[in-house]
């Protein structure tokens, strides 16, 4: 989890990579950026892993990728709310403003 600050912690990031992947490295760092300003669960899943079949096919050849659900939902999903390849902080903060919405 990164900084937490007096907002309540209402979003998950699942962070979908493979390795080696420079846009993941970029994009990771977005992420980071904006948990440095906003409080967020952060959850990273390597999809070349073991383990890793079901994300593997959906995202091996479109990493990065994540996830934005509520904290309190039991778990990503396919149909969670997503931002693929490239995004900037303001992307992940609008998908955020989303999900706590929704």
């Amino acid at each position: 989890m990164f900084r937490a600050t007096s907002r309540l912690l209402d979003c998950r990031i699942t962070f979908f990579t493979r390795s080696p992947c420079g846009l993941c490295d970029t994009a990771k760092a977005v992420v980071q950026n904006v948990g440095a300003k906003r409080p967020l669960e952060y959850h990273e899943i390597n999809v070349m892993e073991p383990g890793q079949e079901k994300w593997k096919s959906l995202y091996e050849f479109d990493t990065p990728v994540i996830h934005v659900d509520r904290a309190s939902a039991p778990e990503t999903t396919a149909s969670s709310l997503k931002l693929m390849h490239r995004f900037k902080e303001d992307d992940v903060i609008a998908m955020m403003d989303e999900a706590e919405q929704a």
